[in-house]
């Protein structure tokens, strides 16, 4: 059923671009680890490299958890959103195509969780 708004909603998104200062936003997610209920989000300049994001970023966000000491780098499957890709280690989160409110999804084959559980 189609929904007809009563009223027109022209109004400037608060979480635009240009609200944050030179920074983006980026929400990261490591798959089947449920033991992080959400993504974590992230403000960062578009010029931050992404071995930055693997090497500060990540590691602050998940390193607490047991796989994460057995995490094959070199295994790891990238997707932004839905899609996968082949990030650029030395290039800037811009130049890899990652732009504001960006989803970067990660699996890490062989690790499915605290015991496969999925947490």
């Amino acid at each position: 059923m189609a929904i007809k708004a009563l009223a027109d909603y022209d109004f400037p998104s608060s979480d635009a671009l240009e609200n944050y200062k030179g920074k983006q936003l980026l929400y990261i997610n490591w798959e089947r680890h449920r033991m992080f209920s959400r993504p974590f989000v992230l403000a960062l300049t578009p010029d931050t490299p992404f071995s930055v994001i693997v090497d500060q970023y990540i590691t602050n966000c998940y390193s607490y958890h047991p796989d994460f000491a057995h995490i094959d780098w070199t295994q790891v499957v990238w997707q932004n959103s839905d899609t996968v890709f082949h990030p650029d280690m030395t290039k800037s989160l811009q130049e890899n195509g990652i732009g504001h409110k960006d989803l970067i999804r990660f699996t890490t084959p062989g690790l499915d969780g605290i015991a496969g559980t999925g947490y």
